[in-house]
């Protein structure tokens, strides 16, 4: 039965299928390791760790009841334990005081435990946003309506399979792995998160799932108050430069959703007198003296905006877009600022709650008509873009040649000589480039998994992500409250 089994008969009574679940059972113990995490007890509950686990989620008769896995894995994460395979170092007797029972389910019942959990299809997304609807509608007065989006990528190291190559910002460089759309309100606290294998860009994700979804489930003003007031957005997304679009926010306008993003192609400086110093008050109540400057601006397809900028001490200027004609010049500013919370929240997630681990080693296959770019194409394209860098190299040495004022005989002969040899170099370059364009243009640039090679195809990384996330949104906000 294992180390601090103090229960058998109702063990045995479990394995013969006669009973359906323990009862949880807390008793006095005095110098109980880790015994001040039942102190976020209360904060798990009220942010909904177990609020609809009956209602979604079943198991099948056994000792360990359904709220005890969850209960586990909530505070196995609070005290750090980055992983299931982690807890084969813990006393399972003195963890299972902490959980009302005899002692902690062993790695491979928990494993059970949650592969029953995660295998019921749809289960896990329907708890995800009941969740995210209920923290969406409980948030305070001033961030209701805000919501932020970013892209986290989650590196994989692994040789299960060859996920495609993205960048990674926190790393400078291309790896492969999977990229995860995380929602967080206004002081960094998550609502939900959208995985992507197979990774279109934030401007084709908040268009095709985060924008449709929120305008289904995120709490939005009254239709008398809407009708009011054309002006008035249902809601306001912020993000980075990645999300930048004329077209896109053209369309989020037309939907009422308004945008606060920074300007990809601000142009010249304007000049310092237009910048007045405001007070703006800050998500964390701190209240800072910025020197601001507004006007509007027409994009590429003639869409009339709000252009904000933030006169840096160092004298550069910051270039912010908006959409929402109803925002004060101040709320605009602190708006923006507070997009490094969510920074920061995937950034302390990732170092303390394991967010880029793997929950389960193994993969499941994409759907066949999946549809991603053609290795093929890219590898022509990646030869088109350095042989063009060859030849505007050779066609900048070429231009930089010059004589002296006075030159001798032999120094034009030298110059022509030099010259004739570089412009035969030039002519090849461009026929091989010619080539190159020539074999990118007859090649498809997407193809689906099914008409990949059988060596380009790749898989999805079984993560468990739809349960295991829920918890960490949890931690994060019971963070928030303390």
């Amino acid at each position: 039965m294992g180390y601090g089994t103090t229960r058998p008969l109702e063990r045995v009574l479990a394995s013969c299928g006669l009973l359906t679940s323990a009862e949880l059972e807390f008793v006095a113990a005095d110098d109980v390791p880790n015994g001040g995490v039942l102190c976020a007890l209360p904060a798990l509950l009220v942010e909904g760790l177990l609020r609809h686990t009956r209602t979604f989620y079943r198991l099948p008769p056994g000792f360990y009841p359904l709220e005890s896995i969850f209960l586990a894995l909530a505070l196995l994460a609070l005290v750090r334990c980055r992983s299931l395979e982690q807890t084969r170092y813990l006393s399972p007797g003195e963890w299972g005081k902490l959980l009302g029972l005899d002692r902690l389910p062993e790695v491979k019942t928990l494993r059970r435990k949650i592969s029953e959990l995660c295998g019921q299809d749809g289960q896990a997304a329907q708890w995800q946003s009941r969740l995210a609807g209920e923290w969406m509608a409980g948030a305070n007065s001033d961030s209701v309506g805000l919501f932020y989006a970013d892209g986290h990528v989650r590196v994989y190291h692994g040789s299960l399979t060859n996920l495609p190559r993205r960048y990674v910002a926190r790393e400078r460089l291309c790896l492969r792995g999977t990229t995860d759309y995380w929602i967080n309100g206004l002081g960094g606290a998550p609502f939900f998160v959208l995985t992507q294998a197979v990774n279109p860009g934030l401007i084709a994700v908040l268009r095709q799932s985060i924008v449709p979804r929120l305008l289904a489930e995120a709490p939005q003003p009254s239709a008398e108050a809407l009708s009011a007031d054309p002006l008035l957005p249902r809601l306001t997304l912020i993000f980075d430069r990645e999300g930048y679009s004329p077209d896109l926010f053209a369309e989020l306008k037309a939907q009422r959703v308004a945008i606060l993003t920074y300007h990809k192609f601000p142009g010249e400086k304007w000049p310092a007198t237009e910048f007045a110093r405001h007070p703006v008050r800050l998500h964390n109540g701190e209240i800072v003296e910025l020197d601001l400057a507004e006007r509007g601006t027409r994009l590429t397809n003639e869409l009339w905006v709000r252009e904000v900028r933030r006169l840096n001490p160092s004298g550069a200027q910051s270039s912010i877009l908006s959409t929402d004609m109803r925002l004060d010049l101040t709320r605009i500013a602190a708006e923006i600022a507070a997009r490094w919370s969510q920074e920061n929240f995937l950034k302390y997630m990732r170092e303390h709650y394991g967010l880029d681990r793997l929950i389960e080693y193994g993969t499941q296959a994409l759907p066949e008509t999946l549809v991603v770019v053609n290795p093929a194409w890219r590898r022509l394209d990646q030869s088109v873009r350095r042989e063009r860098a060859r030849l505007y190299r050779l066609q900048a040495e070429f231009g930089a040649r010059t004589l002296p004022a006075q030159p001798s005989a032999e120094q034009v002969r030298s110059f022509e000589r030099h010259g004739g040899q570089l412009r035969d170099k030039i002519q090849a370059q461009e026929l091989t480039l010619k080539d190159l364009k020539e074999k990118r243009r007859q090649t498809p640039a997407k193809l689906t998994i099914k008409d990949l090679p059988e060596t380009e195809r790749f898989a999805q990384l079984k993560t468990h992500l739809l349960f295991c996330l829920p918890r960490k949104w949890l931690f994060k906000r019971i963070l928030n409250r303390f």
